[in-house]
């Protein structure tokens, strides 16, 4: 067996804007595990909100130790070897491709699921002001699902302005940790008079606790405070969904319980992403089978994407062709 990792970097359709800040291009890291002339890849994007770069994170990979994952429980030994994060995302999912290879089955076989249908995506409007988000959303009729990066400041009128140019539009909000707990109430109620569905991630992870025991009009979804199944179950007292993404749980194995553990404790599921290629956005789309909400856009927020990619038709996604992955 042979584990090599390598940076790529994927120029942006134009700039792209969250509270934190705003990225040109996408780097990504993609992992190739080698076994007997096959071949399987995984790529992940190190999130430096979570404290990884992409070095680091290819530094990672490459230093993991071969023997150690050459026996038949690779994925289950890969849990121990690495943190929930992105090198073993990247790790992972590279493994449950190099095996439905080397079985001739596709991944959602090997995982016990059914067959992948095609889905939804949510398409994602980056934070700008109001006038300029409305516009945005008014350009796109196509897609019917929006997600609304918000900043904290002004985020009322930008709800109120982009539901005025979109009304048949589903809306779903994220505010990157940008409110402050003394506009839960206004914002929420805002949310609320605009339709939105969900509300991601108001406030800072370490200040969550100003969410609990309250009913608010919107669905609370907690994206940067829940990263694996650990610690799960603590959070069910302020939020009432979670966002799982693979780049934070570590993979498509640890994904698939955390999404089981999430339904046992009645928590709504969406399946996200970072900006990345189809190649990230394909182990993800087995998370999106059971999602109440899909945001995997990444791909659409490029100049171009890899070849093969998903088959994206407007807003509707269909399942990986083995060629790209699983």
């Amino acid at each position: 067996m042979r584990i090599t990792a390598e940076i790529e970097v994927w120029p942006l359709q134009a700039e792209f804007r969250i509270a934190r800040g705003t990225k040109r291009e996408a780097a990504v890291v993609v992992a190739i595990v080698e076994r007997d002339g096959i071949i399987g890849r995984g790529e992940c994007t190190p999130y430096a909100r979570y404290g990884e770069a992409p070095e680091a994170t290819r530094d990672a990979i490459r230093a993991v130790p071969v023997a150690a994952l050459a026996g038949v429980n690779a994925r289950a030994t890969l849990q121990s070897l690495l943190p929930p994060g992105a090198a073993r995302n990247a790790l992972d999912c590279a493994l449950w491709d190099l095996a439905a290879k080397q079985n001739a089955k596709p991944v959602h076989v090997l995982a016990g699921l059914p067959p992948p249908q095609a889905l939804l995506t949510a398409y994602t409007i980056s934070l700008d002001r109001a006038e300029v988000m409305a516009d945005r959303a008014a350009a796109v009729p196509d897609y019917p699902l929006l997600k609304l990066k918000l900043g904290g400041d002004g985020d009322p009128e930008r709800l109120a302005l982009v539901r005025a140019a979109r009304p048949d539009a589903r809306l779903l909000a994220d505010a990157n940790e940008a409110w402050r707990p003394d506009m839960l109430d206004g914002h929420f109620a805002a949310a609320a008079a605009a339709g939105v569905e969900v509300v991601e991630q108001p406030l800072p992870a370490a200040a969550d606790g100003a969410l609990a025991d309250r009913r608010w009009p919107v669905i609370v979804c907690a994206d940067e405070s829940a990263h694996a199944s650990a610690g799960l179950e603590q959070l069910t007292d302020r939020y009432g969904a979670v966002n799982i993404k693979l780049d934070k749980t570590g993979g498509l194995t640890e994904a698939l319980a955390m999404a089981s553990t999430a339904r046992e404790l009645g928590l709504k599921i969406m399946a996200g992403c970072m900006v990345a290629t189809s190649l990230s956005m394909a182990p993800a789309l087995l998370i999106g089978q059971g999602a109440d909400w899909v945001d995997l856009d990444g791909p659409l927020l490029l100049a171009r994407d890899r070849a093969p990619g998903l088959d994206y038709a407007g807003a509707q996604i269909s399942p990986a062709a083995a060629a790209l992955w699983g």
